[in-house]
C-alpha cells in the first residue's frame, strides 16, 4: 500500500489561456503560488493568532527576490508591470492576506517610483536626478534587502484625497523636518524605512495636496516612534500600528518621487489605487477554494467525509461561483486597463471593480462559512481568518467601498465641470 497521495496543487486564479495571459505573467503567477502553498499558507495561522509581523515570511521573499518584483529586470528584478504584479500578488493573498497585503506597501516604493512616474511629465533635469535618487531606492532594496512601508491614514479625510496630509514638511538646511502622524501604520517597527506621504510646507501658505511629497524615513531616524497597541478583527500580521513624527529630519536626496510628482500621479495615473486589491481577489478565491474543497471530504484538518451530494450545498457552491467570476472578470478587466489618463469610463470601472473586489471577498467567505457549517468557525482551520481578513477590505483607503460608491454615483451622472 502507497502512503497518503500529494495535495493537487492549486489551479492558477487567472488561468493563463482563458485571460490570455503572456508568458511571463503566466511563468510569475506560477512562481507566486508555488511560493504561496510552500512558504506563506504554512505560517499564515500563526501570523494571525499572535497578531505578529511575518518577519520569517520576508526573510524567504528577500531570498528568492520577491522584494524586488517590480524592479526591472536591466536593474536586477523581475520587471513585473502593474497587470502582472497585480495577479502574481493576488495568487499571495490567497495564502496570507497580511503578508500580500504588506508586500503591496513595499512594492509600490517601486512601483509608483518606476512605471508610474515613467508616464508623467517631468523636465530633463528633474528626471535625471530623480532616476539617480532611484537607482539608489532600488540598491537599498535588491542589494541590503531593505523593506519599505508607505502609511496613508491619519484619521481625517487626508487619506481619501480632499484635503491635504497634516504630517508636514517643513524645508530646512539640506531637507526636511518632518512632524506628524500616521494611524493604520502597515509594517510600523519592521519597515527599515516609511514610505510618508506628508505636505511641504511654505511659510504662512495654507496647506495644499498639491505640495505632497513621497520621502523614505528611515525607521531609526530620530524623532521617529511606534506607538499604540494592534489587537484587530482581521489583518493581524500587518501589525499596523501609530507612527509618529517630531522634528524628524530628513535629506532632500530621500525623496521617492520629486516635488508635485504625487498629486500629479494621484490625478493621471489613479489606478495607482487600486493595489489593495488584488489581496482581496485571492482572499475571495481561498474562500471558494475551501468550501470546494471542504464538501468534497480533501480539506486538511477535517475528516474525509463528502457532503457535495446535498442539493442546498451545490446550489450555494454555484452562488459563489458565479460571484467569484464576475469579480474576477470585473477586476482582471480595470487592472488590464490600468494606465496615464484614463477614460471616464476606465474610471468608473476601477472604481466598480474595487468596490466589487472589496465586498465580494467576504459575501463568498461568509456564503462559504454558512455552507461549511460548524467546523469552518474552527480557528484550526483557515476559513474563519479568511473571513475576518475579507471584511477588513471595504473599509481601507484611499478608496474604500463607500466611497467608491459616491464617486461612481456622482461621476455616472455629472461630466465635468457641470454643477446643479
Amino acid at each position: 500500500m502507497g502512503g497518503p497521495s500529494a495535495p493537487v496543487p492549486d489551479a492558477p486564479i487567472f488561468d493563463p489561456r482563458g485571460f490570455r495571459l503572456s508568458p511571463f505573467e503566466a511563468e510569475l503567477t506560477a512562481r507566486a503560488r508555488e511560493f504561496g502553498a510552500r512558504v506563506l499558507a504554512p505560517r499564515a495561522a500563526r501570523w494571525d493568532r499572535e497578531a505578529s509581523f511575518p518577519t520569517d515570511n520576508y526573510d524567504d521573499m528577500r531570498k528568492e527576490g520577491w522584494l524586488g518584483i517590480c524592479v526591472p529586470i536591466g536593474e536586477g528584478g523581475m520587471g513585473a508591470d502593474f497587470r502582472a504584479y497585480c495577479l502574481a500578488a493576488a495568487e499571495f493573498g490567497r495564502y496570507c492576506g497580511a503578508t500580500a497585503l504588506t508586500w503591496n506597501m513595499h512594492v509600490c516604493s517601486t512601483l509608483w517610483s518606476g512605471l508610474l512616474i515613467d508616464d508623467l511629465e517631468m523636465d530633463a533635469a528633474t528626471r535625471a536626478l530623480h532616476l539617480e535618487r532611484r537607482a539608489g531606492h532600488y540598491a537599498n532594496i535588491l542589494e541590503r534587502g531593505a523593506i519599505f512601508s508607505q502609511p496613508f491614514s491619519e484619521g481625517g479625510a487626508a487619506a481619501a484625497g480632499t484635503v491635504a496630509f497634516g504630517t508636514t514638511a517643513t524645508p530646512v538646511e539640506g531637507g526636511f523636518r518632518i512632524n506628524g502622524k500616521k494611524i493604520f501604520a502597515s509594517l510600523s517597527g519592521h519597515a527599515d524605512y516609511y514610505g510618508i506621504l506628508c505636505t511641504e510646507v511654505h511659510g504662512e501658505e495654507r496647506l495644499s495636496r498639491r505640495d505632497t511629497l513621497y520621502l523614505a524615513i528611515p525607521k531609526d531616524a530620530p524623532g521617529v516612534s511606534v506607538e499604540g497597541e494592534w489587537d484587530p478583527l482581521g489583518m493581524r500580521g500587518t501589525v499596523s500600528r501609530n507612527l509618529i513624527f517630531r522634528d524628524v529630519f530628513v535629506p532632500t536626496e530621500a525623496a521617492l518621487m520629486p516635488p508635485g510628482l504625487y498629486f500629479q500621479a494621484a490625478s493621471r495615473w489613479p489606478h495607482m489605487f487600486m493595489t489593495l486589491t488584488p489581496t482581496y481577489m485571492g482572499l475571495a478565491q481561498a474562500a471558494y477554494d475551501f468550501c470546494v474543497r471542504y464538501l468534497r471530504g480533501e480539506q486538511p484538518g477535517t475528516p474525509p467525509v463528502k457532503r457535495r451530494m446535498y442539493p442546498t450545498k451545490q446550489i450555494a457552491v454555484a452562488e459563489m461561483r458565479v460571484m467569484l467570476e464576475q469579480t474576477k472578470a470585473l477586476w482582471f478587466q480595470a487592472v488590464s486597463e490600468a494606465g496615464p489618463d484614463p477614460s471616464k469610463e476606465q474610471m468608473l470601472r476601477a472604481l466598480a471593480a474595487q468596490n466589487t473586489v472589496m465586498e465580494n471577498a467576504n459575501a463568498i467567505a461568509a456564503k462559504a462559512v454558512r455552507t461549511c457549517g460548524g467546523q469552518a468557525m474552527l480557528k484550526s482551520l483557515p476559513l474563519e481568518r479568511i473571513y475576518r481578513d475579507s471584511r477588513c477590505g471595504s473599509l481601507m483607503l484611499p478608496w474604500t467601498a463607500e466611497l467608491c460608491i459616491d464617486r461612481v454615483g456622482r461621476d455616472a451622472l455629472y461630466e465635468k465641470g457641470e454643477v446643479d
